[in-house]
């Protein structure tokens, strides 16, 4: 029998249920997918907790792994028995198996198996659109990344070094920064015992950084906009500690900076750049020249642990789910 985690009411973690389910035969436009490994990401928790709204009883979690077991009417891009991955569908990836639309669904390379690409397609594509997409980066550019020894951090800074950039990371342990420096970060900062904005001007020869890729929020929005330079751009791309307050006088005073709070469904709605951002990062992953790092691997039926051990910033790397 396939089974889902699902809540009936918002709160913390105790409000994740394991229930058994129905799935059924895809209709026209969707697929019926075997799960492999699921994806385990902070924002799961903001629909949990209420954050991110949603029509209450609901599934949990948008990023799977797993092989096509049947396909409805009008699909052409994928098969039954298609290796696929998938980030941003609607709510339900944790779950054993599901029916959903086929158009989330991405074909996985043969050198990439499920657990890695469960563990990377949403970090993945977030860390392609933040050096990709967001800024015109170019060779010898200096960038300030929060929570570097997380998902999106490991990829980000050995991505960055693939562009010629130099990585300043935040990190709350001397553990993590190690992490982060094995994984390509230039330099770290222990944002617990050291003001991250004097850090970055001594690194920068009192110039500041071009980019600050900011996935924590509240407690670190003053340091980023801190350590930009002149005109930067501060990409607000998270809020694990909590949704920042930007004072737009802030901006001026800190040389007319920029400010954006990007999605990745907004650089994956289209999907040939979808597909041009999944295909360059699956390109570095199955060449070996970017590695994923599963830091934590959870039983799906143990999502309220999972979820505590992820609220608690006890995890390093990515976090998958396996049913």
């Amino acid at each position: 029998m396939a089974y889902a985690i699902r809540f009936h009411e918002t709160g913390g973690p105790e409000v994740l249920r394991r229930e058994q389910v129905t799935v059924g035969a895809p209709g026209p436009g969707e697929v019926r997918v075997r799960h492999e490994a699921v994806g385990l990401n902070f924002a799961d928790t903001y629909f949990r907790t209420g954050l991110y709204p949603a029509p209450l009883p609901a599934g949990i979690g948008v990023e799977a792994a797993g092989v096509v077991e049947a396909v409805g009417q009008g699909v052409t891009h994928v098969a039954e028995g298609d290796r696929v991955t998938y980030t941003g569908s609607p709510l339900g990836a944790y779950s054993s198996e599901r029916v959903m639309p086929a158009d989330f669904l991405i074909r996985l390379p043969d050198g990439i198996d499920f657990e890695t690409a469960a563990a990377m397609t949403m970090r993945g594509l977030t860390a392609s659109y933040l050096l990709r997409r967001i800024h015109p980066l170019k060779p010898g550019d200096t960038i300030l990344l929060h929570a570097a020894a997380g998902g999106v951090g490991l990829i980000v800074s050995q991505w960055a070094k693939l562009l010629g950039l130099t990585v300043i990371g935040t990190v709350s342990t001397e553990e993590k920064a190690a992490l982060a420096r094995a994984h390509g970060c230039d330099h770290t900062i222990l944002y617990r015992q050291e003001n991250v904005a004097e850090r970055v001007r001594q690194l920068t020869d009192g110039a500041g950084v071009p980019l600050v890729l900011d996935s924590v929020g509240k407690d670190t929005v003053a340091g980023s906009m801190a350590s930009l330079r002149r005109r930067g751009l501060l990409v607000c791309f998270g809020t694990s500690s909590g949704v920042p307050p930007l004072d737009a006088m802030k901006l001026v005073q800190h040389g007319s900076l920029f400010v954006t709070r990007p999605a990745l469904a907004d650089y994956i709605a289209d999907p040939a750049e979808r597909d041009d951002l999944a295909g360059e990062l699956f390109g570095h992953v199955a060449a070996g020249r970017i590695g994923i790092r599963v830091g934590q691997r959870f039983a799906l039926e143990d999502a309220v642990t999972a979820h505590r051990t992820l609220e608690a910033g006890r995890t390093t790397g990515s976090s998958i789910l396996i049913p």
